[in-house]
């Protein structure tokens, strides 16, 4: 028996928890005028996933947070699967850039996606 509230056997699916360093590389590309793919399968036999993505120039972005607590991207099985994602992203011909929270917030991310494009 479940209750309205979700408790008891059934499970109320929740969206992903929407990232502070996300929405706001989001919001400054929009700034800029740029629509990246959000969430971009660029490897589905893997079912992998970028944060963001411009697939016509084969550029993936990654927004890492949580890069000062103990993370999933900072112990050693994380870290490991992101290396074996990034280097698969190279194998099928693929730019990945990777930012902090911070450096999306600073601006240093947004400057360097529209270097890198060609649109500074």
């Amino acid at each position: 028996m479940s209750s309205p509230l979700g408790y008891g056997r059934s499970r109320i699916k929740l969206p992903k928890a929407l990232s502070k360093g996300e929405e706001t590389f989001a919001l400054h590309m929009k700034a800029r005028g740029l629509n990246p793919v959000r969430e971009f399968m660029f490897a589905p036999s893997r079912k992998y996933r970028a944060d963001f993505a411009f697939p016509e120039k084969k550029i993936l972005i990654e927004i890492e947070g949580g890069t000062h607590m103990r993370g999933r991207h900072n112990r050693a099985s994380g870290y490991e699967e992101d290396c074996i994602k990034q280097n698969l992203a190279a194998e099928l011909g693929y730019f990945v850039l990777r930012f902090t929270t911070a450096m999306v917030m600073s601006g240093i991310a947004e400057r360097q996606v529209a270097v890198v494009l060609g649109v500074a």
